[in-house]
């Protein structure tokens, strides 16, 4: 997604604040009934999940230019039709289906099922799993509109099938699973920091951080010294990535989102973590803002994902930028066919291509991690990619 950094943010409607108002009851009642304090990821699972009021759960429109950002999907078509170039490399090695997790507006689902149909490979199922009510409604007019005679094939689901063979992806999921805050205060005393309520509202709030995997977590991640330090550890969104390199019986998930590899995510500099609001095409650092209206995401630790991924008995099958796997599933070939005097430093400058690859948009920051079981031989995505080290 690309956003305006930008610290006056546009007031809400009416119903929208009095939306984010009984959120902010819904969540101030949970912090009541924890004695005082929660932690900060189930602030964040409150804020965004709690059933028909949070930001994921609740009918405000959260992609496109009525929303509050813009997903690779939405920017070119061409996303998606790189994708389904993978796609289909995996399903012709290992038959199966399709799983996207989070699909968003739809616009992913679409544009995959499209490319794969024209080639003759479309999958017999597309599974969509999706916990938002008011987003299936949205995915299934879309799918309704632009697959009307094929709508039988796809299928949304509440949770992850006990077994699935195929292709699954994932586009900006992982930094939306709701994350822990750890925090080193001066002097080197670890705390998990929290949310309390205060005159004023929320409010944040550190407490001890007692033994336990967030603690080790911290103490093997957060660079040496005794100097202030905060980040995050996402211990869900690594349960995910192992749960599904667990259900894998046989072919690809594929993870696209903005992160680092470790060593550059616990870098010393990066002292403040990596926490970001998105709201009307802008983001900033306040989680307590208009809660249920505002996105509220993290970067994603890749290396802590591969690790998962092997825990769960799949191997690394590739990793690089989005812009390295996007050129490499073919997306300069798939442009030139429309415009035979393109080329790609034309595209960087001149079309909405440039924000899928150019450096200084989602390009670098944007990685895309892929593992698997029963593979044979290099993916496309990554086979002419030039490969990061996690």
């Amino acid at each position: 997604m690309t956003l305006t950094a930008d610290p006056v943010l546009p007031a809400p409607t009416p119903e929208a604040a009095a939306h984010s108002r009984l959120v902010g009851e819904y969540i101030a009642a949970d912090i009541l009934d924890a004695g005082g304090w929660i932690p900060f990821s189930r602030y964040v699972e409150l804020a965004l999940y709690a059933p028909g009021l949070g930001y994921y759960a609740a009918g405000a429109r959260k992609f496109g230019a009525e929303g509050d950002f813009v997903t690779a999907p939405e920017i070119s078509p061409y996303f998606g039709r790189c994708v389904a170039m993978q796609a289909r490399q995996v399903l012709q090695a290992v038959g199966g289906d399709i799983l996207e997790l989070g699909p968003g507006s739809g616009a992913l689902a679409a544009e995959v099922f499209a490319e794969l149909k024209a080639a003759g490979a479309a999958p017999r199922n597309y599974f969509m799993l999706e916990v938002s009510p008011d987003l299936r409604e949205r995915q299934h007019a879309l799918l309704a509109e632009r697959h009307p005679e094929d709508l039988g094939r796809f299928t949304w689901l509440d949770t992850l099938p006990m077994q699935f063979r195929g292709f699954v992806v994932a586009n900006e999921v992982l930094d939306v699973v709701p994350f822990a805050l750890a925090h080193r205060a001066q002097g080197g005393e670890l705390r998990e920091r929290g949310v309390i309520l205060s005159d004023a509202g929320f409010a944040w709030d550190d407490q001890a951080l007692g033994e336990g995997e967030l603690l080790r977590r911290a103490c093997a991640v957060f660079p040496p010294g005794a100097y202030e330090y905060l980040s995050e550890v996402s211990l869900p969104a690594e349960a995910l990535v192992r749960s599904i390199a667990t259900v894998l019986e046989a072919g690809v998930a594929l993870f696209i989102d903005y992160g680092f590899p470790q060593r550059e995510y616990y870098h010393p500099q990066r002292s403040m973590g990596t926490l970001r609001c998105h709201y009307r095409h802008r983001f900033h650092g306040d989680p307590f803002f208009l809660p249920g209206l505002q996105d509220i995401t993290a970067h994603v630790d890749f290396s802590a994902m591969a690790r998962a991924a092997e825990q769960g008995g799949a191997e690394i099958e590739g990793f690089t930028t989005q812009a390295h796997f996007l050129i490499s599933c073919g997306l300069a070939v798939m442009v030139a066919e429309n415009d035979p005097e393109a080329t790609l430093s034309r595209l960087k400058a001149n079309s909405a291509v440039h924000r899928l690859i150019d450096p200084s948009e989602m390009g670098e920051l944007f990685k895309a991690l892929a593992i698997g079981k029963g593979m044979q031989g290099p993916l496309l995505g990554f086979q002419a990619a030039r490969p990061l080290a996690l």
